[in-house]
């Protein structure tokens, strides 16, 4: 009995076992039939080949379709079966030596598209526009087609760059090479159109207005067109909506600085290159500078400066701190010019309105340094005529000094003289004792007519002061206007731009 029932045990765990074994199986068969299925809804993926090594053929990389039932469908759903289909590889240049067109006389239609992404710097100096783009181009070749259906569906395959043919577009402006790697890649679709979409870091020529600097706009052209083709081999399309292009301009772009982007628009047109006409695609970017920091560094400063000059007028005439007050703050606005200089671009055929702004104060504070040293003058003129007058009057006093003194020896000679002089004589004394009186009353009119033109300016002093006086007024007066005329230009010259202008 013992021997049967271990017997039992071990019959029933042999039977148990391989019923889990079974179920393992079948559910690893279920796994895989699931994923197979998955696969058939998405063509475009890769999916899992069976278990067995002799469905697989180890020379190709292409991927067998399976039906609903797991059974291999002998369709192949891989990039690789395309690119097989379509010969396309690197040992094949066929694709990369041609134009891709049947006939010769049928044109290659090239689509292209720009998007701005961000305004790195605009050089005043050497006028050069540097910027980050988006650069998409799409061109169909006649010689790639495919049917999708005998590809599980599969559309789209990505090549390398070097393996098709590629327009040779430039872009005019552009003065430097651009540093970064080039896309490597290229998307071909099933119906012969290529896809090519790669990012420039583009340093470019930009003629620079800057006549309203700092209160600018910058209208800057990126030129496409072909180095050798004509317009009857080469063809662009272009999305002719400005405000569609820059709406998704803003959308993407990053980075402005001192810039502000308004506005890109897209023109087409016909030019005439060395014999060929050609067609170009022309990409104008209007952009505005951020003037708040040139407001505040710079022309406020001057402003202030001339303020001080105004507040000068104040000050007393006639001394040398007035003058050298002046001469300090002309030699401030003169760094300020020099700091001009180092930004504006010395190519400029209008001169800007900034530098006639300094130049106009710079005028203004040297005109009224010139008045008060001429003023200085006319006062010293004045002040060296009534010294001359001050040294009569010392002779003058000396002479009465030695009549008074001659007086006082006669009067003490009198009582001698009336004892054994003559009538003859005394009269002649008493004379002599009356012009004396009469010297000594001139003498003090003279002191007191001179202490009384003391207080009293000299003629060229009252000439000097309505000279200053007339001059303060007008001086404000045209520093007043000037600022006005400057301003309200700048004002009226803050309007965006039309794209179509330089």
């Amino acid at each position: 009995m013992v021997l049967v029932l271990i017997c039992f045990l071990l019959f029933a765990g042999g039977l148990t076992s391989s019923l889990e074994t079974q179920d393992d199986l079948d559910n690893q068969s279920n796994y895989n039939q699931s994923y197979t299925n998955q696969s058939d809804v998405n063509p475009t993926s890769y999916s899992t080949p069976g278990y067995n090594p002799t469905d697989v053929n180890p020379t190709s990389y292409s991927t067998p379709d399976y039906n609903t039932t797991g059974e291999k469908t002998g369709r192949k759903c891989g990039y690789r079966d395309v690119l097989e289909y379509l010969k396309l590889n690197k040992s094949n240049d066929t694709f990369t030596m041609n134009r891709p067109a049947i006939h010769y006389n049928s044109k290659t239609y090239v689509y292209i598209d720009m998007r701005i992404y961000a305004i790195l710097d605009v050089r005043e100096a050497d006028q050069s526009f540097i910027s980050y783009m988006w650069i998409y181009m799409e061109w169909d070749n006649e010689f790639i087609w495919w049917n999708p259906n005998d590809f599980c569906g599969l559309e789209e395959v990505l090549v390398p760059r070097e393996s098709l043919w590629m327009p040779d577009i430039i872009i005019e402006e552009m003065t430097e090479k651009d540093k970064n790697q080039p896309s490597p890649f290229v998307s071909v679709k099933y119906d012969g159109w290529v896809d090519y979409r790669d990012d420039k870091f583009m340093i470019s020529t930009c003629k620079m207005n800057i006549f309203n600097f700092p209160f600018d706009f910058q209208t800057c052209h990126l030129t496409f067109r072909s180095i050798l083709y004509s317009d009857k081999e080469l063809f662009f399309l272009i999305k002719n909506d400005s405000e569609i292009i820059t709406q998704e301009s803003q959308d993407n772009i990053r980075m402005q600085y001192e810039w502000k982007f308004l506005n890109i628009s897209v023109t087409q047109k016909s030019v005439h290159n060395f014999n060929i006409n050609q067609t170009a695609v022309v990409y104008t970017i209007i952009m505005k500078r951020k003037s708040a920091l040139y407001v505040v560094n710079f022309l406020l400063p001057v402003l202030f400066f001339l303020c001080l000059d105004f507040a000068s007028l104040l000050m007393p005439t006639g001394g040398g701190e007035k003058i050298s007050f002046k001469i300090t703050v002309l030699l401030a606005v003169t760094v300020m010019q020099l700091i001009l200089i180092e930004i504006l671009p010395f190519t400029s055929s209008r001169i800007p309105l900034i530098v006639i702004y300094c130049i106009g104060v710079f005028a203004l504070m040297l005109s009224s340094l010139i008045e008060t040293i001429f003023v200085n003058y006319l006062m010293e003129k004045d002040s060296s005529s009534l010294q001359g007058k001050k040294e009569s009057d010392k002779l003058q006093v000396i002479k009465a000094s030695s009549i008074a003194s001659t007086c006082d020896e006669m009067t003490d000679q009198t009582p001698s003289m009336c004892k054994g002089g003559s009538s003859s004589q005394l009269t002649e004394l008493f004379l002599a004792v009356e012009k004396v009186s009469d010297e000594l009353g001139e003498v003090k009119k003279i002191v007191l007519d001179k202490e009384s033109e003391e207080k009293k300016d000299g003629y060229w002093t009252g000439v000097a002061k309505k000279v200053d006086k007339i001059f303060s007024i007008l001086y404000v007066l045209a520093a007043i206007l000037f600022l006005f005329v400057v301003f309200s230009v700048w004002i009226s010259k803050s309007i965006v731009p039309d794209s179509n202008s330089d």
